[in-house]
């Protein structure tokens, strides 16, 4: 029986006498790797080298940062890489020295895609967990504790009470939050209109609907206080 012919194969690279088949590869990487640096005006060459805004980055160790949450001044040392939920849940200080509780704001998804953690920055919804804290000096900053008012709760928060629009509790701040910035940018706002505003906020119990009645029912209240 004639024996099928085999396909040719393609030619390899061959490492020279002496040197090992690993060894030739990791040589060849290494002279690329040189050849793209020296192209992309890195070390040694005539390029000008590192951008000299680049060796002055902050980081890795902890530093200041002074935030302005809820009108408050309040002050972190923390890492750059640190997002500004995680510094307002786990590392915040009054003046250095005094404890202060805003745990209020969730981390659920911890990349931007479920709307828990909620913020108002400069009167514009965030995801808090996607904001790095340095990046938040000098911007205003609301949460879900700076809604009440004398121990009174928001309009809002009192009608998520009043429809049980809430079940394990966990999306509940950032549903609050997106649902005060939409009320205060278009007051009187219609149940399509809060629908789009709360459309980046996910409750996975599914109490969506009563979320729902309970901003269109504070929104009413709302437009009648003006």
């Amino acid at each position: 029986m004639k024996k099928e012919k085999q396909p040719a194969r393609r030619p390899s690279a061959k490492a020279p006498k002496g040197v090992s088949r690993r060894g030739f590869f990791q040589a060849m990487g290494l002279a690329g790797a040189a050849a793209t640096t020296l192209a992309q005006g890195g070390c040694g060459s005539s390029g000008g080298g590192v951008d000299p805004a680049l060796q002055q980055g902050v980081g890795p160790d902890a530093i200041d940062v002074a935030l302005k949450v809820n009108g408050r001044d309040v002050k972190v040392k923390v890492e750059p890489r640190v997002t500004l939920l995680d510094a307002l849940r786990d590392h915040l200080k009054l003046g250095s020295t005094e404890p202060v509780d805003l745990t209020g704001s969730k981390r659920v998804c911890d990349r931007g895609s479920c709307g828990a953690c909620t913020m108002i920055v400069d009167g514009r919804t965030v995801y808090s967990c996607t904001v790095l804290a340095v990046e938040a000096q000098g911007r205003q900053i609301r949460t879900v504790e700076g809604l009440s008012e004398g121990g009174k709760l928001h309009p809002v928060q009192e009608e998520f009470v009043a429809c049980d629009g809430l079940m394990c509790g966990f999306c509940t701040p950032g549903f609050v939050m997106s649902a005060v910035s939409c009320l205060e940018r278009t007051p009187g706002a219609t149940a399509d209109q809060i629908r789009k505003c709360l459309d980046g906020n996910i409750c996975r119990c599914g109490t969506q609907p009563r979320a729902l009645e309970a901003v269109v029912k504070a929104g009413a209240r709302m437009k009648g206080r003006r």
